[in-house]
């Protein structure tokens, strides 16, 4: 089992947050679950222990803007270290920051805001940083220590794919893709996670830390050196390691021989070098074992050409779901906030003893409804289509079974009541809704309104969830809307 870095006391107060259970740790990371503190920063703790960190007024502000009740704290020690190791872990943190801070997007986890530890009593807390982060139910990891390989493998691996893309359009490479740092949400999700170690293109390179996962790193960085800069890393890397983590996901079984990280590392660069042959385990789905190969070729310039986007459509196809759509470039965007639903980051700067906040952005107005402005199928789209393909380009719709199967309801623009308003959704007062797809760009092509909120009450009352486009997703367990409207952003 991972040591801790660092520990941090159950009932613990950081910020808004009261600290309960671990839930996991890296080589310099400690990351806890919290829910929210019911006591004012100032006054003693649930727990019986005072707050220890200077933050104001923060309770009234977290029920305002809409935060979850839980999330996950990632704490980043600076107490009781060396100048240089405060200089490579504050590091560390700056490159996370900075990813979630530019990056919107519904598969990377999402940042809430970064706070800083203010507690001279306990001198390895002291000082460290701490980033609120969506929680997640648990890491991928966990699905892979039974006999047989989950079921649900390849549809997981399209949406690890999907945040490879989302962060390779934006000119960034994970660096540490792995079973750990892939995270699956209580709705069945997945979101790509720890990017202490990602790293901006500069040009067709960027820089990481001199560290990664041996097993889920290419033959070409395993002896690479270590640069004023850092590491010179390609996003064929994540590529590379992309196909290990599939050979994992789908056969149980790491792709390279050995029975030890240091026996799998030569095994690699015997392969690199001509030495060996790969050899995948026969388990390996045929319509998976070419992806396999091509993402392990042995050197960067075969696997340039296998970039995200073409290996998110051959990953999609291989696991027998809808093609998806384009993913744009996700710059960074404060954005307005529902209760109940932690879809809704903002970012703020950490700083001893207080929190710097980006400016939020207005709330989005709501879309004009108009007869004329909707189109609504309630029954299915053409026989030729079938599961989320149902769904036309420009629309959102919701399905009556998971995975965009059985009845769905579409539409171009807003819905104030799907039961009694001008475009109705009648199986959905007997049934509720298993699956949704916002395919769209709002009430027009090219209009700003592109993320679609919905509601458990008519006239858009009662928040339960956002859909940003280009969105998927199956709920873990049955929603209830009663009304919809698309917004600038989620």
């Amino acid at each position: 089992m991972t040591a801790f870095p660092l520990i941090v006391p159950r009932g613990y107060r950081v910020g808004a947050w009261t600290v309960e259970q671990p839930l996991g740790a890296g080589a310099f990371a400690s990351v806890y679950a919290a829910r929210r503190a019911k006591s004012r920063p100032g006054h003693e703790g649930e727990e019986g222990l005072p707050d220890q960190v200077a933050e104001e007024g923060l309770p009234d502000q977290v029920a305002e803007e809409g935060l979850p009740d839980r999330v996950a704290l990632k704490f980043l020690p600076t107490g009781t270290h060396t100048p240089r190791q405060l200089c490579h872990l504050r590091e560390l943190a700056e490159r996370e920051v900075e990813l979630l801070r530019r990056l919107r997007s519904p598969r990377l986890i999402r940042m809430f805001e970064t706070l800083t530890v203010d507690d001279p009593d306990l001198p390895e807390l002291d000082g460290a940083t701490v980033l609120v982060l969506e929680e997640a139910e648990r890491p991928l990891q966990a699905l892979l220590t039974g006999a047989a390989p989950p079921a649900a493998g390849p549809a997981l691996l399209v949406q690890v794919c999907e945040g490879l893309h989302q962060l390779h359009t934006a000119g960034w490479v994970h660096g540490d893709l792995k079973p750990g740092n892939v995270l699956l949400m209580r709705d069945g999700s997945v979101r790509l996670g720890d990017f202490s170690t990602a790293s901006e293109l500069d040009g067709t390179h960027a820089y990481a830390p001199g560290f990664a996962t041996p097993d889920y790193t290419p033959p070409e960085l395993l002896w690479t050196e270590i640069g004023e800069r850092g590491v010179r890393v390609r996003a064929t890397a994540d590529v590379w390691a992309f196909g290990v983590l599939a050979h994992l996901v789908l056969t149980g079984s790491l792709p390279l021989p050995g029975g030890t990280p240091a026996a799998r590392r030569d095994a690699a660069v015997r392969y690199a070098r001509g030495e060996e042959d790969l050899r995948l385990s026969p388990e390996l789905p045929p319509a998976w074992r070419e992806i396999v190969a091509d993402c392990l070729s042995r050197t960067h310039a075969e696997r340039a050409a296998h970039d995200a986007d073409a290996l998110l459509r051959r990953v999609t196809a291989a696991a027998g779901t809808a093609r998806p759509p384009r993913l744009r470039r996700f710059p960074y965007v404060a954005s307005a906030r529902f209760p109940y639903t932690p879809r809704f980051p903002y970012a703020s700067g950490a700083s001893r003893g207080r929190r710097r906040r980006l400016p939020l952005v207005a709330a989005a107005a709501t879309a004009v409804v108009t007869a004329l402005g909707f189109t609504l199928n309630a029954l299915g789209g053409s026989a030729e289509a079938s599961g989320y393909d149902r769904c036309d380009a420009g629309k959102v719709c919701f399905f009556s079974e998971p995975d965009g199967r059985g009845e769905m309801c579409r539409w171009l623009d807003s819905e104030v009541s799907w039961l009694d308003g001008g475009i109705r959704c009648p199986w959905t007062r007997e049934r509720p809704v298993r699956s949704a797809y916002n395919n769209g760009n709002g009430p027009a092509q090219g209009a700003r309104l592109v993320d679609v909120a919905y509601y458990a009450a008519k006239n858009h009352k009662e928040p339960l969830g956002c859909l940003e486009r280009g969105t998927r997703t199956t709920f873990e367990k049955p929603v209830l809307p009663r009304s919809h409207r698309w917004l600038e952003n989620c």
